[in-house]
């Protein structure tokens, strides 16, 4: 809030941040009985993402950095994956669950291209580019199961996220 270095410039760091604020939303219509259980861990996930994108960007190792980021993409993972359980226990019905799903899938590529990059700062800042501003409706990006996907996804992160050219 008060210091204006360069995590603020990662279009990754907004992304999460917005992440949080649907991961929020989203554990509000679960049910109170879950207020110790699912609600408190997607919140705590989402945040340790929002937060391990600032703690890694002041890193000045690359091997320390990307360690952060590595952690941040486990718990952008780890949001899904509650979310599957959500989803099994009926907690997601008549829930508009499309812009967390966006945010999801959008910080999963960022967080990838992060770890993929050889430098961190070497891209359009989000000022500069503003399709890619949180605020900013696209439509949901989905890697269909195709054998060898990950390593295009990966080469396709590397090469764009980090610069700011998502679609």
């Amino acid at each position: 809030m008060f210091l204006n270095l360069n995590h603020r410039r990662l279009v990754g760091y907004s992304v999460a941040r917005s992440l949080v604020n649907e991961c929020y939303k989203i554990s509000n219509s679960f049910p109170i009985f879950e207020k110790y259980g699912i609600s408190s861990q997607i919140r705590r996930a989402a945040v340790s993402v929002y937060l391990n994108i600032a703690e890694g960007a002041s890193r000045k190792s690359d091997v320390e950095r990307k360690r952060y980021f590595e952690i941040a993409r486990g718990s952008n993972m780890e949001i899904d994956a509650i979310l599957d359980i959500a989803y099994d226990n009926g907690y997601l019905e008549g829930l508009d669950i499309t812009g967390i799903q966006e945010k999801i899938v959008r910080s999963f590529k960022l967080i990838s291209g992060m770890i993929a990059s050889e430098n961190l700062f070497n891209y359009i800042p989000a000022s500069i580019h503003p399709s890619l501003h949180p605020s900013t409706s696209s439509p949901p990006m989905f890697l269909p199961a195709v054998p060898g996907l990950w390593r295009v996804a990966h080469h396709w992160a590397r090469c764009h996220a980090i610069r700011g050219c998502l679609p």
